[in-house]
């Protein structure tokens, strides 16, 4: 089979990519770890289409990974990749008739639902109100939608994992989630104390696991919707204690007050909106994918961020510098 990859530098594509059993060629903006055959090609630029035609023909399935998740300000603008490069994505699959199309898609599509309940594939695409990123995802399930209709004899399968990580992708989450001025050694202290909400719960599955779901639905042709996510969900206190010592309970909107200033102000690079999807994103239940992919996620939530945080507790210096009153990444506000 040929397979192309879009976003085949980021998270997932890099772990789709180190083992698969195709002939794989991979499309992004950077040149990826790999020796395979790679194309160059900004998705949303304005020769993508002809770019992506080109590197689709032939293919027996494309899998759609790229996606701006929380750009710096000097990169391109995250709506231009997204809905953009989304678009041309799906214009060049039809000019090169490409029987198979898999999307990379995401829990925070999903409408917010009770703390505790485990939505299924048919819960609403409708988003978190408050996060760009769920806004965007929500807008791709739309955008797939319509091109089933129009296109029915592409077979459409989409993924809607939770939380992708693992150690290899250490130094992205840092450039997410940590100010420059936060030394990467005091990741893990035990002495360290961790400021998250009470009520807090996360859902993690490891990059592996999600390249493995997308391998079997590209070998057994599958369609539709997959949820997933590894087992069980994580509390405030298991994230904290394995981030540093202990958790300091901290009401969700200080914290939040707190990240609008800083993020304002260039001190870090969390914008607010990742805390309300954080806090309002829909726990998901994976009994589809392994019901009818025979799917099964390898990797425990605990091992998996375990391996994240001593991956960056080894990182060096933070890639960029602070920027008083200049936030370093873009606003994730709808």
């Amino acid at each position: 089979m040929k397979v192309v990859v879009t976003g085949a530098s980021g998270n997932i594509g890099a772990a789709l990519l180190r083992d698969h059993p195709w002939c794989a060629v991979g499309v992004s903006r950077r040149r990826p770890e790999t020796n395979l055959p790679y194309v160059e090609c900004d998705i949303g630029g304005p020769t993508a289409v002809a770019q992506l035609t080109e590197a689709f023909a032939g293919a027996d399935a494309v899998v759609h990974l790229a996606w701006a998740i929380h750009p710096r300000t000097t990169e391109p603008d995250m709506w231009r990749t997204n809905l953009g490069g989304t678009t041309n994505v799906l214009r060049a699959v039809v000019a090169a008739g490409v029987p198979h199309f898999v999307c990379a898609s995401s829990v925070a599509a999903y409408a917010s639902a009770d703390r505790w309940r485990f939505v299924t594939e048919n819960w609403p695409c409708t988003g978190v109100r408050g996060s760009a990123y769920s806004l965007g995802k929500s807008v791709l399930e739309s955008q797939l939608d319509a091109f089933e209709r129009r296109h029915p004899g592409v077979k459409v399968a989409r993924i809607r994992p939770c939380g992708v990580v693992q150690g290899s992708s250490a130094a992205t989450f840092r450039g997410w989630l940590l100010s420059p001025l936060v030394p990467t050694s005091l990741i893990g202290r035990r002495w360290l104390p961790v400021p998250l909400w009470t009520g807090m719960r996360l859902q993690l599955v490891h990059s592996e696991d999600v390249a493995d779901a997308l391998r079997l639905i590209v070998e057994h042709g599958a369609v539709g919707a997959f949820n997933l996510a590894a087992e069980p969900v994580l509390d405030a206190d298991e994230i904290a204690g394995r981030f540093g010592g202990r958790r300091v309970p901290v009401p969700l909107g200080v914290l939040t007050a707190a990240a609008w200033a800083t993020w304002r102000a260039g001190l870090q690079p969390l914008h607010p909106g990742w805390v309300r999807l954080a806090d309002q994103a829909s726990l998901v239940d994976s009994a589809k994918a392994r019901t009818e992919l025979g799917w099964t996620a390898r990797h425990d939530p605990f091992g998996t961020l375990d391996e994240l945080v001593g991956a960056m507790r080894s990182l060096g210096r933070a890639p960029y510098r602070i920027r008083p009153g200049r936030p370093s990444h873009q606003s994730q506000s709808p």
